[in-house]
């Protein structure tokens, strides 16, 4: 909700409407509703979507405002992302501890994320990963309750919800973030021309450069939500610089990789994942070369 309000407002600017001239229409999607078990097994990332989808589809909504990192790669034909917000903070923030290195020595960590668990493995073997879902208050209740020592939150829902100050933002040398972690992306059905050039107004073109270039990263990695792949590109200009790492489910093992690129040419994303999935064992590329 506090994503859809913000969308409004700039629609608002940009187009010097009064914010009752933009409805608001709640969704309560499925991956909201189903907490306790982690999405990969009951649908996957088509829980953050397929209600607004439905909504989408029937013309009962004019555009769907989305989390850009819970929508999956491969998205159905008849619509398109008609903007991106501008990029909001990127990292990972870990809560109840100051660091990784901070984190007790046995922890038990909070996450139901594959990416999250399988990096923080790879840096501390001697922690135990628990599933943790749902959203930032019933995950910060659940960390206060003693389910879990400690956790991860996106650094920019903690931002856009006011509760900046909780947690400590990890750094990207250390810590690599989901792709499109940070964006909102508001989507509308590709056969309305008006409305994508009403929404047009507020897209912001650096953000939409780095997001094509990690969404064709997953795309050309064939991964799905079951995969654990951290990846973070971003905008000089046209020129675009993207780090990505590609890990077993039980941390064990990482394999890394970088890219320059222009903004145009999405032949080096393409080379970076056939370079990451060769270097990679069974181990990891179990988990791609699937439908995303």
């Amino acid at each position: 909700m506090a994503q859809a309000h913000e969308t409004r407002a700039r629609l608002c600017a940009a187009h010097g409407w009064d914010e009752n001239e933009v409805e608001i229409v709640p969704v309560v999607a499925s991956g909201d509703k189903v907490l306790d078990r982690p999405l990969a097994e009951i649908g996957g990332k088509a829980l953050w979507t397929k209600e607004l989808d439905a909504w989408l589809g029937e013309g009962r909504i004019d555009a769907a405002v989305h989390s850009a990192k819970d929508v999956e790669t491969i998205r159905p034909r008849e619509f398109h992302f008609a903007a991106f917000l501008p990029r909001a903070d990127r990292r990972d923030s870990l809560v109840g501890a100051e660091s990784i290195a901070a984190i007790p020595r046995g922890a038990t960590v909070g996450t139901s994320a594959p990416r999250r668990a399988s990096q923080l493995l790879n840096l501390r073997p001697d922690c135990r990963v628990v599933m943790f879902r749902g959203n930032v208050a019933t995950r910060l209740g659940k960390l206060d309750a003693g389910e879990a020592d400690v956790t991860f939150l996106a650094a920019a829902g903690l931002e856009r919800l006011g509760q900046s100050a909780v947690g400590h933002p990890l750094e990207t040398g250390e810590w690599i973030p989901a792709a499109s972690q940070g964006v909102i992306a508001i989507e509308c059905r590709a056969d309305a021309p008006e409305v994508t050039a009403m929404l047009g107004a507020i897209d912001h073109a650096p953000t939409r450069a780095e997001l094509e270039a990690e969404r064709a990263l997953l795309a050309a990695l064939g991964g799905t939500c079951h995969s654990p792949v951290a990846v973070l590109c971003e905008a000089d200009g046209d020129a675009l610089a993207m780090r990505a790492a590609l890990f077993s489910p039980d941390g064990s093992e990482r394999v890394e990789g970088k890219a320059n690129f222009a903004r145009a040419d999405h032949g080096p994303v393409a080379a970076l994942a056939e370079d990451l999935l060769k270097r990679a064992s069974p181990a990891i590329t179990e988990h791609f070369r699937q439908n995303a």
